[in-house]
């Protein structure tokens, strides 16, 4: 029997990291080179993951740019 799971964004895999880590948005939000708002979006699933960012994220949290990127591109499918 097939199951559909409902996709996942990128940003609620980073919102989790981020929380657990206890990492304030907008010191996260500085720290990269973003704006909150930009973080925000992506943490909220309201804006896609890009591969510039996804570098980012990989210097600031030690997550896998390659495999956001795949999340993303699963989400996007």
């Amino acid at each position: 029997k097939y199951v559909c799971q409902r996709p996942i964004h990128p940003g609620e895999i980073i919102k989790e990291e981020v929380e657990y880590r206890n990492i304030k948005q907008p010191k996260l939000a500085e720290q990269m080179g973003i704006s909150y708002k930009m973080l925000n979006d992506i943490l909220n699933c309201r804006r896609p993951l890009i591969t510039p960012t996804a570098m980012l994220f990989e210097v600031a949290l030690g997550r896998s740019a390659e495999v956001l990127m795949r999340i993303q591109i699963d989400y996007n499918i």
